[in-house]
């Protein structure tokens, strides 16, 4: 394991990997910059690999430097085989749900749920078969 995401160290090290070996980072979030999608530690990633695959669904949706910005430092970058079964299974209960839909919306911060349950009801107007359950702490 190396103590540092980026950095010539990493690099050095990065840069003496064969063919199917793996080397892990210290957590990015350790970084301050993670959660801003600094330039500065997206590069520093990206100088590490070729190809960046984003297998990640739960967090496929954060602009951070390890999830977002890497990818534009990549020669390639790719959704993984489980990122693009998530995608499949939410296209198919979006675009053909199993009715009645039961919606369980979960979380603390309701301005967050807000627009998740009006697009439900959005999508669901014409029809009387939504129905919403709240659980706080979820």
């Amino acid at each position: 394991m190396i103590a540092y995401c980026m950095g010539e160290e990493v690099e050095a090290e990065a840069s003496k990997l064969a063919g199917g070996e793996v080397m892990l980072l210290e957590n990015t979030r350790f970084y301050s910059g993670e959660t801003k999608n600094d330039e500065k530690l997206s590069a520093g990633l990206g100088r590490l690999a070729d190809y960046f695959v984003m297998d990640a669904f739960g967090t496929a949706h954060r602009a951070h430097s390890s999830t977002a910005g890497v990818a534009s430092h990549m020669k390639l970058s790719a959704a993984g085989y489980l990122l693009d079964k998530e995608l499949k299974y939410l296209k198919g209960a979006v675009d053909d749900p199993v009715r009645p839909l039961c919606a369980i919306v979960g979380g603390g911060k309701v301005s967050t749920k807000i627009p998740v349950i009006e697009s439900l009801i959005e999508f669901n107007r014409w029809r009387n078969d939504l129905h919403l359950l709240q659980i706080d702490g979820i």
